[in-house]
Parts: C-alpha cells; sequence; structure tokens
C-alpha cells in the first residue's frame, strides 16, 4: 500500500512535469546572447509569449550575477525564424 501511494505520487509530479515542459515554448527555439554594452538580446520565434523571453534573459542575468532584467527595447526583425527581438538591461 505505501509502495503504491509513492508510485503515484511520483507519476503525478512526473506528469505535471510534462505538461508544464508541452505548454512552453522550447528553449532551443530562441536565442540569447550578450551585447558588447552588457545587455543582454533576445530573438524569439512567433509562438513565444513575452514572459518566456524575460524568464530566458533574467537565467542569464543570473549568470551574471544580477538579480532581475528589464526590457529596454522590443523590435520587430525580417528574420522569419526570430520575426521579434527583445533587449534587456540586468540589474
Amino acid at each position: 500500500m505505501l509502495n503504491q501511494s509513492r508510485f503515484m505520487r511520483y507519476g503525478l509530479i512526473l506528469f505535471s512535469g510534462c505538461a508544464i515542459l508541452a505548454c512552453s515554448t522550447p528553449a532551443s527555439e530562441f536565442q540569447v546572447y550578450q551585447q558588447s554594452d552588457g545587455t543582454i538580446g533576445v530573438h524569439v520565434p512567433k509562438t513565444a509569449k513575452d514572459t518566456e523571453a524575460q524568464e530566458l534573459a533574467e537565467a542569464e542575468c543570473k549568470k551574471l550575477g544580477k538579480r532581475t532584467a528589464t526590457v529596454v527595447e522590443s523590435r520587430k526583425t525580417f528574420n522569419d525564424r526570430f520575426p521579434l527581438s527583445y533587449i534587456y538591461r540586468c540589474r
């Protein structure tokens, strides 16, 4: 009985994790880079949400020892793969 409960709990956790991953845009579809002035650029696909780009920029800022990322600029590009580009400043 105890093993069944544990098995069901782990199954539920695994299922929840897979469901969350299935709903977001894969990270491989983004392009994150650091510019020479210290800002972080994120090229995003059409299907991406603004919050996903923000999360990637914050993760990059944390690698630099900063806590947050704020949008400095957003613009459309002529690139079919990455039609939007965001620039973030780390603070």
